[in-house]
């Protein structure tokens, strides 16, 4: 299943929001394929010990989602984190991608 994400750029970088509902640390992949970026994440609900359902429509679900990344990023300095079931993935730009002002000088 996709995860929905939202992708947000700035002068530094690019931010990604990703729904991760009901997902542990434990249970959540993110790496660096190549020039691609992989989440991978698998949701369980366990039951209860001592617990039956008797009707169940969600038991587990498995994300899978790839972004293609640009020579402007730096893939070493990515970083993650998952807080209350979103995933937030920050890639900074590469140090040449970066803007930067220039000194005009009189002469």
């Amino acid at each position: 299943m996709l995860p929905p994400v939202d992708v947000v750029e700035d002068a530094q970088g690019i931010t990604l929001y990703a729904d991760l509902p009901g997902v542990a640390r434990e249970q959540l992949q993110l790496r660096v394929d190549g020039d691609q970026l992989v989440v991978e994440a698998e949701m369980r609900l366990d039951m209860p010990e001592g617990l039956r359902t008797s009707h169940a429509e969600v038991t587990s679900q498995h994300y899978r989602r790839t972004f293609q990344l640009s020579k402007e990023l730096d893939a070493d300095r990515i970083s993650a984190e998952l807080t209350q079931g979103v995933l937030q993935v920050r890639l900074p730009k590469a140090a040449h991608a970066q803007p930067r002002k220039i000194e005009v000088r009189l002469s």
